[in-house]
């Protein structure tokens, strides 16, 4: 009965994060077809920069996890090599994505 309400505390967090970005995600539909039936269209970004915002982000958030979650080696009873055993891709899979989107961003320049 206990590791019920932490289970319903990531489900919750979880339905109200996809929530918003599910209604942000509607109302920019809204804002398109209201511009649509004016006959007018959105304007598009010139900013090339979102790429490189997420993938700094990213990256810095994948590094942190990379850094955290390597002390477990330590503590771990196998013998794992450079102490990097299966929890670090945890932290290895958002830090390469974020670099892969900076490499995007740099590369589509």
């Amino acid at each position: 009965m206990s590791d019920i309400i932490p289970c319903l505390g990531v489900v919750g967090t979880l339905v109200v994060i996809f929530g918003f970005l599910a209604f942000l995600r509607y109302m920019n539909y809204k804002e398109t077809l209201a511009l649509a039936e004016k006959g007018l269209t959105k304007p598009e970004s010139k900013s090339k920069k979102g790429l490189l915002r997420w993938g700094i982000l990213v990256t810095a958030i994948g590094f942190a996890l990379t850094a955290g979650l390597y002390t477990i080696g330590f503590t771990s009873a196998n013998n794992y090599p450079l102490h990097l055993g299966p929890w670090m891709l945890g932290g290895f899979v958002p830090l390469f994505l974020g670099i892969g989107l900076i490499l995007i961003h740099v590369l589509t320049d």
